[in-house]
């Protein structure tokens, strides 16, 4: 291998205590790039089909791209995944983290975690020595005082990834984080770590990270840094970052509101972006390699954890206030600092409440089943219930297994309103009136999140409402590139969505760092590869498809916004259908989903067809 890889993986099986490193297949890495690409390769080849996410036997993978840690933009990303405990398929994540850089200048391209430690460790890797530590002092911390241990015992540049006592007591949506704020792995990959026994992984790496020519990746990276500075959006970006979006998604009708029943919010102007600007912000930061830092470092003004600061942008705090009638910016700060030191995903705590919200106000659970009231904006009684989430206490060891469980176990129609897609919680965009970013949402292989296509901005520009098969083959495209190419390559998306660095960049730094010449159509066939491998795995897991799977919940088709300039929008089922049928269609599935025999030949995944064949018939 010329560069971009390092060719190497690194193996480690907790239950034996040994580790293993192997040479990386080289036809793997050129028809999977790496982060999410080499994940799901590995997941479909080594899991046995029905393996229970947090037993030893799931996987959890660390993986890079040929683009970590290189010098160019944002290129500081790892992505974490394993088979999710929340959904039952495939589940990754990524994170903006020094341990991304530091694994590739360790050696490994990924690491490829087995089996279950007998006693709390702590996974130590620097370049060739990999060791296996007593964890038991570290076990019951919480994630930024785990942090602040490790980065005493091993030094501040140390990448370090921890898991707090939601991981540990495999809370369902439990996270990986990094860095007090830092968090990946939405499905619950932090559980599967937990599950292994594993509270830490502290890489340090002083190797070369090896590259095709490394003189042009200089040239490139420092026009791109120059380039990235000279965008008109940047100042503005740089001040509020995501945070912008809270009155840009009000003004739309897409702000969650009292568990997405509404698009906007009143107090919107009390929680977004320029409150953020001018009240609470005390710091930012980002990742390595990043001149464009997307983290709002916060204060907390008032309450029980006034004084204390935390990271936010626009997920965190329109799923933890406005979707929970929350228009006071502490409390939904409070609420985001209790989840990132318990190490649990925000988008999710905020869904889980919010859907307990509404279930009490629909009289479908009681004050006494909760163990106290929920009201709309009362953030005090978020927090207590928070606790016991995230605890697994009470009534909150019922929302910690996910909204999915939950409205499963209080039945009476609540299924209706549990905002999820797959199992996994809807992150913070109110689809009554977008339907493309309902399919977004409703295709979106890990579940309901807005990573692989933040589709609504097209929407809104290009024109909302519209029905077509331009419009689903659009979304294809942008799922590739947003969740087949970044989240593989392994890189922040961000330059190119939010202040217009060129996509035309990236094969230019691929061919620097790797020898290969990548035009976006190869990589769209790659992007294209991976999305039918996890559909694929998918298919596996759950023994078998059909489109509901694929379809939002019933609330945004039955019950339509009441408030603001879009009231009166619900989602048309016949639509919907009718672009789930071309998107199945210009993905090569079936009219259920199912990846076609004809399509994984075309893709070079003919060897996919023999297992998958064991639980479906496949049409041709």
């Amino acid at each position: 291998m010329r560069g971009g890889w390092t060719g190497k993986l690194l193996r480690v099986d907790l239950s034996k205590g040994k580790s293993l490193v192997q040479d990386l297949d080289p036809k793997v890495a050129v028809d999977f790039l790496g982060g999410r690409g080499f994940a799901v390769k590995t997941l479909w080849d080594e899991l046995p089909r029905g393996t229970d996410p947090l037993s030893p036997e799931n996987l959890l993978i660390l993986s890079t791209g040929p683009l970590t840690g290189i010098s160019m933009p944002s290129s500081g990303k790892l992505v974490v995944a394993a088979k999710s405990p929340l959904t039952g398929g495939y589940g990754d994540g990524n994170i903006g983290t020094r341990a991304s850089v530091q694994l590739k200048k360790a050696g490994y391209d990924a690491v490829i975690i087995s089996g279950k430690a007998e006693k709390p460790s702590i996974l130590s890797i620097e370049n060739d020595k990999v060791e296996i530590k007593d964890g038991r002092d570290l076990w019951g911390l919480d994630t930024y005082k785990a942090q602040e241990e490790l980065e005493r015992q091993y030094g501040k540049n140390s990448g370090i990834l921890v898991i707090g006592p939601s991981g540990e007591k495999l809370v369902k949506f439990a996270v990986i984080t990094s860095e007090k704020g830092r968090a990946g792995g939405r499905p619950g990959i932090g559980a599967v770590m937990g599950s292994k026994n594993l509270k830490a992984v502290v890489i340090r790496g002083s190797k070369e990270i090896p590259l095709a020519d490394p003189k042009e990746v200089a040239k490139l990276g420092a026009e791109s840094y120059k380039d990235i500075k000279s965008k008109d959006n940047y100042d503005f970006w740089v001040r509020q970052g995501t945070m912008a979006t809270v009155e840009w998604a009000n003004a739309n009708a897409a702000l969650p509101t009292y568990n997405m029943s509404e698009g906007v919010f009143d107090g919107y102007d009390k929680v977004g972006g320029n409150a953020m600007e001018k009240i609470y912000k005390i710091g930012q930061k980002g990742c390595p390699n990043c001149n464009m830092p997307c983290g709002n470092i916060n204060e907390i003004k008032e309450g029980p954890y006034k004084g204390r600061d935390t990271e936010v942008d626009y997920e965190n705090i329109a799923m933890l206030g406005p979707n929970l009638g929350i228009d006071n910016m502490n409390w939904a700060l409070t609420l985001n600092l209790i989840a990132d030191e318990a190490g649990v995903d925000t988008i999710s705590l905020g869904s889980v409440l919010a859907f307990a919200t509404e279930a009490m106000k629909r009289g479908l659970i009681s004050e006494g089943d909760a163990g106290l009231k929920l009201d709309w904006g009362n953030g005090q009684a978020y927090v207590e219930l928070a606790k016991k989430i995230v605890n697994k206490e009470g009534f909150g060891s019922i929302l910690a297994e996910g909204v999915a469980y939950a409205s499963h176990k209080i039945g009476k129609g609540s299924e209706k309103f549990a905002m999820h897609v797959k199992g996994l919680e809807i992150s913070a965009y109110d689809c009554h009136a977008y339907i493309g970013m309902a399919l977004a949402y409703g295709t979106s292989p890990i579940g309901a999140h807005h990573k692989d296509a933040w589709f609504i901005s097209y929407e809104i520009r290009e024109g909302r409402g519209v029905v077509s098969e331009e419009r689903a083959k659009k979304l294809i495209w942008m799922q590739n590139v947003r969740g087949g190419f970044f989240e593989s390559a392994a890189a922040c998306r961000l330059p190119w969505v939010e202040v217009g660095y060129d996509l035309e960049w990236y094969p230019k730094f691929l061919k620097a760092a790797t020898g290969l010449d990548y035009s976006w159509d190869d990589l769209q066939i790659i992007a294209n590869r991976i999305y039918t491998l996890m559909r694929a795995f998918w298919v596996r897991e759950k023994g078998g498809w059909n489109r509901s799977l694929d379809t939002p919940p019933a609330k945004w088709f039955e019950e339509p916004q009441t408030k603001g300039p879009l009231a009166g929008s619900k989602l048309n089922r016949d639509d919907y259908e009718k672009m789930l049928t071309w998107y199945y269609e210009n993905r090569g599935w079936d009219q259920n989903g199912i990846p076609r025999k004809s399509t994984l030949r075309r893709l070079g995944l003919d060897w996919v067809i023999p297992e998958l064949e064991r639980v479906v018939s496949l049409n041709e």
